[in-house]
């Protein structure tokens, strides 16, 4: 990135493939993505990446903005070469997918807004989200951050206790970082100007970022698809990876 922070990707499927980035949510990294890639038509191209402050890339100093993050997304795909990709952004991946096609409709061809929204959350639920990490690490939020991300059968499961482990690893001043990035968002107005094929995922249990702010941001996009995964909460992908790759798959 130009501000030397190194940003980890990986590649899967064919090079001469069609594109499909992945961003994914805060507090995960691309393997948020393992268990749908597998499931997905195998003649795609498909691209991860961990956002700034996550997974195997670099953890600069917060507070970081929305820009950065967008900025990071454009630079992995001009250093990859591509254009007129599928994007596929979760949560606050979804927001950095909204900014990079209002700012490089050349790079993005078609949109997926996966449990996201223009806008999430207060400043001041945000603001309280960064001061609790800061001060006490990522252990001080999980508990409340699972009971928002996952529904009712994957909590009662056991793999959730993985995705638990995983979020309290996430190193606090990357959480906090992107968590002021969030802070700082509302795509409500440059959203509404884009108009490309988008289709809009949403989970009944989903805490974070309910189905109807979903199917309102998607309502922005004239002419988009939106598609409601039952019994799953704002991750999925990883609850119920065989519809969202049905439902993903028909898009593509």
């Amino acid at each position: 990135m130009k501000d030397g922070t190194r940003i980890h990707v990986a590649e899967d499927g064919p090079r001469d493939g069609r594109a499909v980035v992945f961003a994914n949510s805060l507090g995960t990294d691309m393997r948020l993505w393992d268990a749908l890639l597998p499931l997905l038509p195998g003649d795609f191209r498909l691209i991860r990446y961990d956002k700034r402050g996550h997974g195997k890339s670099d953890v600069p100093n917060g507070p970081y903005a929305m820009g950065t993050l967008v900025a990071d997304a454009e630079a992995v795909m001009d250093h990859l070469g591509v254009k007129g990709a599928t994007f596929v952004g979760l949560s606050i991946g979804g927001m950095i997918a909204q900014g990079l096609a209002i700012k490089r409709l050349d790079l993005v061809a078609r949109l997926v807004l996966s449990n996201t929204a223009a806008k999430i959350g207060t400043p001041a639920l945000w603001d309280d989200r960064i001061a609790a990490v800061r001060a006490h690490g990522m252990e001080a939020i999980a508990d409340n951050v699972m009971e928002r991300w996952f529904g009712r059968d994957f909590r009662d499961g056991p793999d959730l206790a993985t995705w638990r482990a995983r979020f309290v690893a996430v190193p606090p001043e990357g959480y906090a970082g992107c968590c002021a990035a969030i802070r700082g968002t509302d795509f409500y107005t440059p959203t509404s100007g884009l108009r490309l094929p988008t289709l809009a995922i949403a989970g009944t249990e989903d805490g974070a970022t309910p189905p109807d702010l979903v199917r309102e941001t998607a309502d922005l996009i004239p002419g988009s698809q939106f598609a409601l995964i039952r019994r799953a909460g704002h991750l999925p992908c990883i609850e119920n990876p065989a519809e969202y790759a049905r439902i993903l798959g028909g898009f593509l």
